[in-house]
């Protein structure tokens, strides 16, 4: 079963929050038939720290304002890789350099990119997902 209406509709949410602290490599991923915990991967990159942390407060208010409350944030204090689950969808906000290294979209690779509107960034490895 493909994701739900309401978890697309927060995944671009939360991509438009970060987007609009210049998170870049902006991609979700459907993870429902993988994954009986939640819906959609949210994953996007800041250059540093502070703006990892800067992104992590737009999408946790932008998600609070629709509603969705965090079940669970981890890694927030580092700001390097942070964790946060909203049940229907966990969003992954990385530093650029822990998102190279561990490559969440490679581990996912076999799961469906979720369409994001084109006012977004497209991932710069776009063409390495067909």
């Amino acid at each position: 079963m493909a994701a739900d209406d309401r978890s697309r509709h927060l995944a671009v949410v939360a991509a438009r929050a970060a987007a609009d602290k210049k998170a870049e490599e902006i991609i979700a991923l459907d993870v429902s038939e993988r994954l009986v915990l939640t819906d959609v991967f949210l994953v996007v990159s800041g250059s540093n720290e502070r703006q990892v942390k800067a992104i992590v407060d737009a999408v946790d208010e932008a998600l609070h304002k629709e509603g969705a409350k965090a079940v669970r944030k981890e890694g927030v204090s580092e700001a390097r890789w942070v964790l946060m689950d909203y049940g229907d969808i966990v969003v992954h906000v990385q530093h650029e350099e822990d998102r190279e290294y561990y490559a969440l979209e490679r581990l996912w690779k076999d799961c469906p990119v979720v369409d994001l509107p084109a006012d977004l960034h497209v991932p710069a490895d776009s063409e390495d997902r067909a």
